[in-house]
């Protein structure tokens, strides 16, 4: 016997009423009388019958899925992220559907079109490269699209405050002292990347320092191990390093101990960025911005109902703050323990 799944004509023939019936016995509000309701919910009860949300959604035009489009879901800050949206997202009424792409803008574009053409409610894209037909066919649509840790004309956009985080780093370091600065990063020039490296040598510049800048292939642990070799292994010492996320930094640690043989904080300060759980762990204690996935996904989810209340209206900016935690990667002031 082939499975299949419970229809709402076999609700009907079980309760003895007609089709639209079990229709509006589902439909909030709907006109419908008592008696005939709950005949319809003990014949749905007992056959096992579930509303089939996605035909609904297509007979409406619109579905309750929500894309998530991502170029690195495998990262602990992006998975962190995805779960914290997803559990929002249902607690919402919503079905979070993810949909991982490469860092190019035909593949997020590819994965727009695709969320469009099962009339997905939203898109939030959360990392890649949107292009500006990918924004244009969103609004062509009347489909919300939500870019996340980017500036974009057109969609709203959520981001973190890069700029004052570059600047706190550098008025950390500054504070103690440290006036050989490098900066780490990668060679995927991501505008979250970009400004964070720009606004870092802005402030460091404006204190007369000037910066070492070290990229390597991706932002992971081993990226991070190749831009310290590259960095710290020259003989020309660094005294303290950003890094633009918590896996460089990881990389950047281990590199400078077991290869190098420094001692973080002693003979390098270094501060990272997301606040991944490894980054509590005692064999980094690293002092880093952290980005709240839970405060992040309320935002989103905030901006997606404003947006859906207001369809016409200007696009939204939201900045997020993101708190410098110290832990032991840091250098002390003077006078502290």
């Amino acid at each position: 016997m082939v499975p299949r799944f419970i229809s709402a004509h076999m609700v009907a023939d079980r309760a003895g009423v007609s089709r639209s019936a079990v229709s509006r016995a589902f439909t909030p509000g709907a006109s419908i009388a008592p008696e005939t309701r709950e005949k319809v919910m003990q014949a749905a009860a007992e056959l096992g019958y579930q509303v089939n949300d996605l035909a609904r959604g297509l007979l409406a035009n619109r579905s309750r899925l929500v894309g998530l489009v991502a170029s690195d879901p495998a990262s602990p800050f992006r998975t962190q992220q995805i779960a914290a949206l997803s559990r929002r997202l249902v607690e919402r009424g919503s079905v979070p559907v993810l949909i991982p792409t490469g860092t190019g803008e035909e593949q997020v574009s590819a994965a727009h079109s695709t969320l469009l053409r099962y009339r997905a409610e939203a898109t939030i894209v959360l990392s890649g490269m949107p292009s500006t037909s990918l924004v244009e066919l969103a609004q062509r649509n009347g489909q919300p699209l939500i870019v996340v840790g980017r500036t974009e004309h057109g969609p709203d956009h959520i981001r973190v405050d890069n700029v004052r985080a570059a600047q706190v780093a550098v008025e950390v370091f500054v504070a103690r002292g440290m006036r050989k600065l490098g900066f780490v990063t990668s060679s995927v020039r991501s505008p979250n990347l970009i400004e964070r490296e720009e606004a870092f040598v802005s402030a460091a510049a404006s204190h007369g320092l000037n910066v070492r800048i070290q990229r390597a292939g991706y932002t992971d642990y081993d990226g991070g191990q190749v831009a310290a070799s590259l960095l710290l292994g020259t003989g020309d010492a660094v005294e303290a390093v950003f890094c633009v996320n918590d896996l460089m930094a990881f990389g950047l640690m281990d590199y400078a101990r077991d290869v190098l043989n420094l001692s973080i904080p002693r003979d390098l300060s270094v501060i990272g960025f997301d606040g991944v759980p490894a980054s509590r762990w005692g064999a980094y204690r690293l002092t880093t911005f952290h980005q709240d996935e839970e405060v992040l996904a309320h935002e989103i989810i905030r901006v997606l109902d404003q947006r859906q209340a207001d369809p016409k209206a200007r696009p939204i900016v939201s900045v997020l703050d993101v708190p410098l935690i110290y832990r032991g990667s840091v250098r002390p002031l003077r006078g502290e323990a």
